[in-house]
Order: structure tokens, then sequence, then C-alpha cells
């Protein structure tokens, strides 16, 4: 006889599974504090802990809910209360490798075990219960009084059990295993985190309680009816007084309403009562159809501007308050995000509650993934092993029924990364017949024959035009008629712009193509939240711990860390621009504003619209710009407000867009959508300064022994810029090389950029001065920067000028060699960057320039940052990425202005534009550090003033830096200008 937690069961002893509602009836909330006990196996501290009278006083406590592994517990071998983060017996993290061996359905003996028990007090008056638990990982039995009431797997799903509960004193004892069965069908790519993680409650269920109830309203959009229905389990009344309607379960009333969206959430309240409860109704009505390859609600096309989420919190894990699910909405509306897909497992239900009522498109994934089988070749899948067919009905029904009256879930995705199987057939026939009013999506079949979408993770920019075209390559593994199909379907883009570190890149690119083709229903990018969590090390210093702080193997490493906003909720510059490129009003300005209403059933009535006029980054005027009223898909162009003047310089001109009230998300003054454009750039002629020293006598040696020009002074060994006016310095320096990007470090060995540089020594470069020279006012200094090992280089000249009371500076760099040569393939070896690096006194605090701000801006990633003068700390220039890497970079700048107590202002201007990061340690010091806590202050300040900088792309997981991203290695001339 197997065991249970590791037999191919899914539970045992479970009532049906049931909507969640919220009802009248009586509920008794069992979170709190609870006695635990934590043991090395399965047989967790024995038989007796689930019998009345076990003594437990001398066991730990614990918080329900929560996750052990992330509590002060005692850990398996004895011993005082301590935290098990950190450790091989804390929480660990893996992407795709099962941490167990594959063995299905079995699992080791070495399997942590927490035994559970509470005392808690139950009304006399009290009758008939259930238990219900919404989440325990990864498989719970459950006694109460000492009987035995079964056991469940499918740790992010609720589960029921009838609870003959006693008047007065009940104990109820819970055995939660980290290992089952079920771990087999829950590889998810997150952090393994065993326990009972949400709340545990007791409810009434008075004769006559409504058990189950299935919600049906429908919207006709041509002739703006509703039509609802609601089924109930037993007879029961329906009442929605703000439509004047009063009937029977089961009956159909048909009234004008108006319908629910994503971006007008609304819900009609009314009941369900019947002898025993009254049930709370929120009706959504609207209509979900795929007609004409196109996925349509309420008869409108709908377009994803969507983001995976994972449930995750930087100090609990997957427990998560109210509180918090109501930040990751608001986060997410206020960066127009509208909608979200449930990776990889259906989150707490009041989750899906909030999508409800504030307004976000819900595509529900069921908890199922076995990755882990890739290992094997994908010998023994469960999808295609008739066994686990139970087991995952089990998981499909308990989610569907959970949310089935949610307006907000539109769609159900069956699995994740699962690969393909007959199984699927079975669950894709259940859902069809149980709730035929939703599409359902699965993309890892490329058949995609239990799905109504095509479907696909990552592809190149290239791909995804195919896609749109429906002129991609057919993949081997199906047939001309599969083809066919799946060319017809609307497809939506599950997984894209892999979020780790800096990045992603090519945002822009990718709204572009996905709004240019009928075809495509939108993305979601991967994904919301870094997985980090709060951690201290020896020393007592905070940081954000991530895979590879864990001495456990297998391990995902740093591959958790791939969200949006920061393990803190801190939005990262990747979320500004996305927020930028997903924008629902496109605006258009030049000699007219063309604005466009891109939301999907809304007006721009909601928005007010204001305009401002810069000169050079200096207001010259604003004021509010007249729209009308323009539908959902319509534009209207609109005459310019102002004329710029005759004055030499950039005139740029800002329409911006705001909430014109209050909303449950932001306030009235919330920035939705915004657009510049240059109505003027007219040269300016600089006026001509005196000098301040002999231009043709560059070769005057100063009173230090170095090369005078104008106000400068160089070594006359190395050419090296030493002073200016006052200012010491050291530099300029050529620079090729930045620390990786989480992106140029690829996935495994798959566009590794940073193996490539660090294998032609673009780290390690070394620089020689071959010749300084006279060619009339002009110091000459040429030189050769190469790396140890191989023949190939970089040949320079820098040729300086004095201008006025600064340098002109023009350099060339030509690359020589047999670059082809090495074991990487020409096109491969791209420039991380081409500049200039300036060590400068550390006593430099503050930042102003002219170009691209405030946030920090790559070649392709830069849609967030405007044309505009800023000002920053030099420290606030920094991004603290958790895993330290190139940040903080600015294009486009026409000039910069660094200034410190005591120090002259050094002025950098470019010819016409340059990038400029400027931080106290350089690149090198960034790339060895593995925490932001390993990187000191060097004493210096070290700005790099570059030509260029290669994007950011996503290649941490999906296509490699797109070609037009990439900074070739080619002759090239540049200049910038140099003042203090």
């Amino acid at each position: 006889m197997p065991n249970y937690w590791d037999d191919f069961a899914p539970g045992a002893g479970r009532r049906e599974p049931r909507a969640d509602a919220v009802s009248d009836a009586r509920r008794l909330s069992l979170n709190g504090s609870w006695r635990f006990r934590l043991s090395p196996t399965a047989a967790g501290t024995g038989d007796g802990f689930n019998k009345v009278g076990f003594d437990d006083s001398a066991w730990d406590t614990i918080r329900v809910p929560s996750h052990w592994v992330l509590e002060p517990v005692t850990p398996l071998a004895g011993g005082t209360a301590r935290s098990l983060r950190g450790t091989d017996e804390g929480p660990l993290y893996t992407n795709t490798a099962l941490p167990m061996p594959l063995d299905p359905p079995r699992v080791p003996t070495e399997n942590p075990t927490g035994d559970y028990r509470l005392v808690f007090d139950v009304p006399e008056d009290w009758g008939r219960a259930v238990l219900r638990f919404q989440g325990v990982d990864s498989c719970a039995k459950v006694w109460l009084n000492g009987q035995e009431l079964g056991f469940s797997t499918g740790s992010r799903l609720p589960f029921e059990f009838d609870a003959p509960v006693l008047p007065g004193e009940n104990v109820l004892a819970v055995r939660v295993h980290r290992w089952s069965s079920g771990t087999y069908l829950e590889d998810q790519d997150m952090w393994w985190l065993p326990g009972i993680f949400r709340d545990v409650e007791l409810i009434e269920r008075p004769a006559g309680a409504i058990d189950d109830h299935f919600v049906h309203a429908g919207f006709n959009h041509r002739t703006g009816q509703g039509t609802l229905r609601v089924d109930a389990s037993t007879p029961a009344r329906v009442e929605i007084p703000e439509l004047g309607i009063s009937m029977a379960a089961g009956e159909t009333a048909t009234v004008p309403v108006q319908p629910w969206s994503a971006e007008s959430p609304r819900l009609y309240r009314g009941t369900l009562t019947s002898a025993g409860e009254t049930v709370e109704l929120r009706i959504g009505f609207r209509t979900v159809e795929i007609s004409d390859g196109v996925l349509r609600v309420n008869g409108r096309p709908v377009f994803f501007r969507g983001v995976n989420r994972h449930e995750h919190h930087p100090d609990t894990g997957r427990t998560l308050d109210r509180e918090t699910m109501v930040r990751d909405i608001e986060l997410m509306k206020q960066h127009n995000i509208n909608a979200v897909r449930t990776s990889h497992y259906p989150p707490h239900p009041e989750f899906v509650r909030l999508c409800d009522e504030y307004g976000l498109w819900v595509v529900e994934e069921s908890d199922l993934e076995t990755h882990g089988f890739i290992y094997a070749g994908w010998e023994g899948n469960p999808p295609a092993d008739p066994r686990w067919l139970p087991a995952m009905l089990d998981r499909t029904r308990r989610m569907v029924e959970r949310d089935k009256n949610s307006p907000s879930v539109v769609a159900w995705s069956l699995a994740n990364e699962s690969w393909i199987g007959e199984n699927f057939d079975a669950v894709e026939a259940w859902i069809r017949e149980r709730d035929p009013s939703r599409p359902l999506h699965y993309e890892r079949d490329p058949s995609y024959r239990n799905s109504d979408f095509a479907s696909l993770m990552y592809p190149s920019l290239e791909l995804l035009e195919q896609i749109g075209r429906r002129e991609d390559p057919r993949p081997e593994e199906i047939n001309d008629e599969d083809d066919a199909r799946r060319r017809s379907l609307p497809f939506l883009l599950c997984e894209y712009a892999h979020a780790m570190g800096n990045g992603p890149g090519s945002l822009l690119d990718y709204h572009r193509i996905l709004k240019a083709y009928e075809r495509f229903c939108g993305g979601f990018v991967w994904e919301w939240i870094d997985h980090g969590f709060t951690h201290r090390d020896a020393a007592g210093r905070e940081f954000i711990m991530h895979g590879s702080d864990v001495d456990y193997r297998p391990n995902g490493g740093r591959y958790c860390l791939d969200g949006l906003v920061f393990s803190d909720r801190t939005p990262s510059p990747g979320l500004a621009e996305l927020k930028k490129v997903l924008q629902p009003v496109e605006i258009s300005v030049a000699e007219t504003i063309v604005i466009r209403n891109d939301h999907d059933a809304v007006g721009l009535e909601h928005l007010g619209f204001t305009w401002r006029l810069e000169l050079d980054g200096v207001p010259r005027g604003n004021g509010v710009l007249a729209v009308p009223a323009v539908a959902a898909g319509e534009s209207v162009t609109v005459p310019c407000p102002v004329d710029p003047g005759d004055e030499p310089g950039e005139w740029w001109l800002t329409v911006e867009a705001e909430l014109r009230e209050d909303t449950a998300w932001a306030p009235a003054g919330h920035l939705v959508a915004w657009s510049q454009g240059a109505l003027a750039v007219r040269p300016k002629q600089r006026r001509a300064e005196p000098l301040r020293g002999p231009v043709s006598a560059w070769h005057q040696v100063s009173s230090d022994g170095g090369l005078r020009l104008g106000d400068a002074v160089f070594d006359p060994a190395s050419g090296r810029l030493l002073r200016l006016g006052r200012l010491e310095l050291d530099g300029p320096q050529l620079d090729v090389y930045r620390a990786p990007t989480e992106n140029d470090r690829g996935q495994g060995g798959n566009n590794n950029l940073a193996a490539v540089w660090s294998a032609v020594g673009l780290d390690r470069m070394q620089h020689r001065t071959d010749r300084i020279e006279a060619d009339g006012d002009r110091l000459r200094v040429a030189g050769r920067s190469a790396a140890a090992t191989h023949p190939h280089a970089i040949e320079y000249v820098f040729d300086w000028t004095a201008d006025g009371p600064g340098l002109r500076l023009e350099v060339s760099v030509d690359f020589t060699g047999p670059w082809a040569d090495t074991p990487y393939q020409h096109r491969d070896i791209v420039l991380p960057r081409l500049g200039l690096r300036l060590g400068l006194p550390g006593a430099y605090e503050e930042a102003r320039w002219f170009g691209r701000g405030p946030g920090e801006s790559y070649a392709d990633s830069r849609e967030a940052a405007a044309v505009g003068t800023y000002a920053s700390s030099l420290d606030g220039l920094q991004v603290g990425y958790p895993v330290p890497q190139e940040n903080g970079n600015h294009v486009e700048t026409r000039w910069l202005e660094l200034s410190g107590a005591g120090l002259p202002t050094l002025k950098v201007e470019g010819d016409p534009v340059f990038h400029f990061t400027a931080r106290r340690w350089t690149s090198e010091a960034l790339e060895r550090a593995r925490h932001p806590h390993d990187l000191a202050d060097s004493g210096r300040v070290w700005l790099n003033v570059d030509h260029a900088q290669s994007g950011l792309g996503s290649a941490a997981c999906g296509p490699s830096l797109p070609e037009q991203y990439r900074l070739p290695r080619e002759a090239t001339t540049w200049s910038v200008r140099f003042q203090a």
C-alpha cells in the first residue's frame, strides 16, 4: 500500500470544490499562533500528535499562514529556534530542475515534515461546519478531535472537509509534508516554500445553506442588454435592486446594463438568499468570444497589456495580506498594465476579487507544471500518463469552480510548460462542458489542439512579425491540418521581455509589432516581481537573498530576480519604460497633434490634456489642450497650441494626459500618457571666448613638469589630462567595457555576450601611448588598447584643441588585428560600450544635465526618458539592482555639469550628444560585487562619457540582442568639450 504523500491520488475525504463566496454564514478564522514541530521524515513526530490530550507545551509556535522555512523555528537537527533562511533546510530555488530524484510518484525518505496543532473554541449554538484550507504546500493530512478527515495535494488550491466540531474546545491537527507526489506537478520556476501558507477558516453550514452557485452574466453589445442567470445548489432567490431583478435561482432576466471591462469594471451588487444563507453577488456583465481569429469582449477586440505575476513578499514568501495585493494592483494600473496571467497557479482568491473591483483582465492558470521531466526527455511526463489524470482533473476543477463567477477571469490556462499528453484532452473536455463561456489557453503543445489561442514564449522580433502575418514556420511535430488550424487562432504572447536585472530592452519594438496585426491579443511580460528574500549576512548587513545564496544543488541561482518591481515592490526602470510603451493614448506631437484612443472600450472623457513648451529644457509656456470626445479605437487631430519663438536652441512641446478625477487606483492628476515633439531645433552660435594660455605653445612645460594647452595640463609621458583649470583629474582613458547585465550573460551558454567579451579581453584592456605630437595648435595623443594573450587591438587618437576656457576633444578609434580569428564568430564580438572614462575628485556630489531623463536610459530602453533639464545627487544616479551590474546610463545628453563643495563645476558638452554614467566605483568593482553592500566608495568619482553603449535586450531568457542595438566594431570618430 503506497504512502498517501507519494501516491497518484490527489487527495481523499474532501468535499466537492465550489465557488469562492462571501456570505452571512458565520466564520471563524483559524489564522494565528499554532503549535509546531519540524521533523526530518514523513513520519513527523509520530502517531500520537493528533490526539486530543497530546502534550504540545514543549513545541515551537508558528504563525499560520506562513512558510516554516521563513519563520524562526527549531531546525531538523534540534537546538534553539533559528531562521532557516540561507540554509539547505530553508527556502530552495530552482527554475526547471526538481529538487529531488525523478522517480514519480515517489519522494525521498528525507522529507521535512511539519506537524501543526491548534486548540480553538466553537460557540455552543454552532451546527454543521466546513473546514477550509486556502493553500498548503505540498501535501496535508488533517485530523479534527482525533478523527481523520482526509488529505490533499495541490498546493495553491483550496480544499475543504466536513468538520464535525464540538461545542467548546476543539483540537485541529495537520501534518504537512514538504515533498509529495504533487511536487512533480508543481515545478514552476519559484522558491520551494512548504507550510500552511494561506488562510484557514471554519464556516458554519446551517440547514438550507448554499453550497455552490454559478453566475452566468452575458452582454449583448448590439442591444446593450445583459442576460443574467444564477444557478444555485439549493432553492434560492436572486435580488439585484439596481436592476430591478427579483427572481428565483435558475431563472433568466434580460435588462439594459453597463458592461464590465478592465477599463470600466462595472459591478452590480445583490444577493442570493436561501433558507439558510445569503451570498453576496458582485455581477459583471460581459461576453468573451473568439470570432474570425480575434479575441473579443463585449464585441470589441481586446489587447492584453499584461504581466505574469507570481505571489511573493520578501519577508513572508507566498503568504500575502490584502494590503500587499492591493498594492500590486494599484502599481499595475498606475503603469498602464491591464492584464495578469496568474503564473503558474491560481492566486489567493482575494486577488481575483480585487481584479473584479479594480479592473484587470485575468488569464488564470492551473497549478500544474511538469517542467522537471525535460531532464528525462519527457519520459514519464504526467500529461501522457493516465495514472496522473485524476490529479490533473482535480487541480483543474478546484481552479474553475473557485473562480467561475469572477468577471475579470476571461480565459483559463490549462498548465505551463508541461509538454503534451492525452490527459489534456480530458481536462479540456471537462472545462468546456462546465464553463463554455471562456476560451482556453495552453502554450507548450505545438499543435494547440487543446487551446483556443496560438501562443509562444520569448520569440525574436523577426519571428513575431512572421506570426502576425501568419507566415511563421510550421513546427516539425505537427501535420498540415494542425498547422492550418493554429494559423487561424488568435495569438497570445504569454511570456516575453524577460525583466531580469537591467532591462528589458526592445519593449517598444515588441509593442509596435503586437499592435500592427489584428491577430495579436497582446502579451504578458515576464514578470511582475523579483523573488528575493530579506536577509542579513554575518556582519548584520541587510541584503536581498537569491537562489545562489543558498548552498544547495540544484540551484536556480539569481534567476528568481526577474521582475519589473524589486522584491520590496519598488518600481524598476523597466516598469517605467513599460508604462510609457503601454500607454493607452497615442499622442503624436508635431505641427499638429494627433491623439489616438487606444483603450479597449472607454472614451477619453476621464482624461484631461495639458501642454508644456520648453527651450533647451527651460519652461517657456503651458496650458490646457482642448480635446474633443474620442471613442475607443478612434483618433482626433487638434492644432498645435503654441508657435515656438525665433530664439535658437531646441524647442520641445510635451503633451500629457492625466486623470480628471480620483479613481480606486490613483488620484486625480495621475499621469496616464505623454509624448514630446521637437517644434524647432535651431543651432546656437557659441560666443568666442578669450584664451587663457598660448595655444600654439602646446609644448610649454608647466611648473609641475606637465604639458600645458590653454587651461589644461597633460602628463608628458602618457598624454593623460591631469588638470583642467583648478580641477585635478585623471583621464580620459578609452573604455569599451561595462559590468555585464544579467541579459548580457544570456541563458546558460546561449547568447552570452559577457563570455565573449571576457574571452576576447574587453574586460582587461591594457593601454599604451605611442606618440604625443604637435599639429598646429592641437595636442595629439595616439595609442593602442589591447588585451593580454590576443593580437587584436583598438588604435585610438585623441586630438585636443583649446576652446576658450575649455578643451575640445575629438576621438578616433579603429580596430586592428585578427578579431575574426577568435573562437567566436565575427558578428558576436560587439562592444559593450565605446567611450571615455575619467577619474574625478570624490567630493563631487551633484549632477545637472540637458538630455533624456530623469531615469536611466539605453539604446533600446529610452521611451520613458523625456528630453529636458534634470538634477540629481550623484548617488541618486545609481539603480540598486540586487545583483550589481551596469546601470545609470543616460542617452542623448547635450550637456552635463558636475558640482561639489570646494570644486569647480565640470561641464561636458556633446557634439551633438553623448551618453554618461557617474558613480563612486569602477565598472570592475561593480562586476565583482555579489550584492550591493559589497560596493565601497573608492574615494573617486568615475565618469563615463560615451559615444554609445550596446542595448540591453532580454537574452537572460529570450532571443539574442537585436542587431540594431549592437555596437559594432568599426572605425568611429566623435567629439566632446570639457570645461571646468
